[in-house]
């Protein structure tokens, strides 16, 4: 990787900083010779490896992960007249085999609904084999038309984990959604980035769902980006796919369900939002190197400073850190640069005037440097890096709290949206009124019911029609 290439674009720049970052810390590869398709770089990958088994540790509380296949025939993928209206147009089919026609087209998966429900309905015959709470962590395609970027708008989506629960009744699996909420809001704790929770409306929700919960944050440029989705699904697919159980009475019964999903999408907002214009801050718990260790060769002590550095990283390793030891023959401030483009968290220098103070120097990447005791190196490490988790926690709820803005016209609405900001309004929930915010401001309507400590919930008039309105938020997003 070729880091001499001129500077790094300013994060001001958000477009052209994301761009860069992505080959220049060796996340992902663009150059792959199909649109909207990208390679995971080695370093990329690992990052995507500790996110995701938070997200594994999290689901494997009270949910079984599962696998099912990625082609879909035809004739299950057209049951559900109204989930496909919302696919139709981003579906890739694969209509032979060799040279061959297949007699039943294959749905490559945009989405699993119509692999696994079909299973469901198989195995499925009581109340006493319910709930049940699969997931899966798998790749998806959509032809998707607008302009691609990677991670964030994709023709195949790599890493979509996505939950299928099923349920006795209705209020049981709302109580599911209600769990995957609060499993998110951890999730994306543990990311150290904010988010808001909002139902989305009506015309927004996922084709077939009672309603959708959708999980937002706010870009460096102010956009939104959705980064999670619950859907309360009732009983839509159960008549579909005839999912069905005998309750204690021993009546048959239509089965409730949910469904909720998050994609590579959430790295997409933990490299733009923890990022500077130095690279990479990747929150301690999901770097694929927690420190790096660069002995600092001068005069005759390279074989001590040495020697002692291996030790350091022996202990380190062996107390659980993730750590390196950086020996390539390159200069210190060449190293320094290599690692601070890729996130990690902790630099620990060590040279011969540490070595005899017995101490090593640590830098933190979110700035500051502490001198620590070689001997008490393995505590102080737990401390340092808790340090580093919460300057980004503090920074991304900042970040948040400063792009959000309460707005009572639309005049103010569209000044404030072109500013970068997304605007809390009040609406009356009429699609008509919504069509008029969404036209006049090329913006969307996110959602109501909005959860979050940075929105205050109190009602208040429509900014169209005057008529009661809630908090809504409005954003334009990608």
């Amino acid at each position: 990787m070729d880091d001499d290439a001129g500077a790094l674009p300013s994060k001001e720049d958000f477009s052209a900083w994301y761009n860069d970052i992505l080959w220049r810390a060796e996340i992902m590869d663009v150059r792959y010779p199909v649109k909207g398709l990208y390679v995971w770089y080695a370093y990329g990958f690992a990052i995507r490896k500790y996110v995701y088994q938070r997200l594994r540790d999290l689901l494997d509380r009270d949910h079984q992960e599962t696998l099912f296949p990625l082609l879909i025939p035809e004739q299950e993928f057209m049951k559900e007249a109204e989930h496909i209206k919302g696919f139709e147009d981003e579906v890739y089919w694969v209509t032979h085999g060799g040279k061959t026609p297949l007699d039943v087209k294959l749905a490559l998966r945009p989405t699993s609904e119509t692999a696994i429900y079909p299973m469901y309905a198989l195995w499925i015959r009581s109340h006493a084999d319910l709930p049940i709470k699969y997931y899966q962590i798998v790749n998806t395609f959509r032809y998707e038309t607008k302009q691609t970027r990677p991670l964030i708008r994709l023709r195949e989506i790599t890493s979509f984990k996505e939950a299928h629960t099923v349920h006795a009744t209705w209020e049981e699996a709302n109580e599911q959604v209600e769990e995957a909420i609060r499993l998110y809001r951890e999730f994306y704790d543990g990311l150290c980035i904010p988010i808001l929770v909002s139902k989305r409306p009506d015309w927004d929700k996922f084709p077939g769902a009672d309603f959708t919960i959708a999980v937002d944050a706010i870009m460096p440029n102010g956009k939104t980006l959705q980064i999670g989705t619950v859907h309360h699904l009732g009983d839509h697919f159960s008549r579909t796919f005839n999912i069905t159980y005998e309750d204690k009475n021993g009546e048959q019964k239509l089965a409730q369900q949910t469904c909720y999903g998050i994609s590579e999408r959430s790295i997409a907002a933990l490299i733009s939002i923890h990022g500077d214009d130095k690279g990479l801050i990747f929150p301690p718990a999901v770097a694929a190197l927690q420190a790096v260790i660069v002995p600092i060769m001068i005069g005759k002590r390279h074989e001590d400073v040495m020697a002692a550095a291996q030790q350091l990283t022996n202990d380190l390793t062996a107390k659980g850190f993730r750590v390196k030891l950086d020996t390539r023959d390159m200069r210190p401030g060449a190293k320094y640069y290599w690692w601070e483009i890729r996130g990690v968290p902790l630099r620990l220098e060590l040279g011969p005037r540490d070595l005899d103070a017995g101490k090593v120097m640590a830098v933190k990447r979110t700035g500051g440097k502490d001198s620590i005791c070689l001997a008490t190196v393995t505590e102080d490490m737990t401390r340092i890096l808790g340090e580093v988790t919460d300057a980004l926690r503090a920074r991304a709820e900042e970040h948040t709290k400063s792009r959000l803005c309460t707005i009572n016209s639309l005049d103010s609405l569209n000044t404030s949206l072109d500013a970068g900001k997304v605007a809390v309004v009040h609406w009356c929930r009429q699609k008509e009124c919504g069509d008029a915010i969404e036209a006049k401001t090329n913006a969307s309507i996110l959602g109501t019911n909005v959860r979050s400590q940075y929105v205050s919930e109190i009602d208040g008039t429509c900014i169209v029609c005057g008529k009661p309105g809630k908090a809504t938020l409005v954003g334009r997003a990608y």
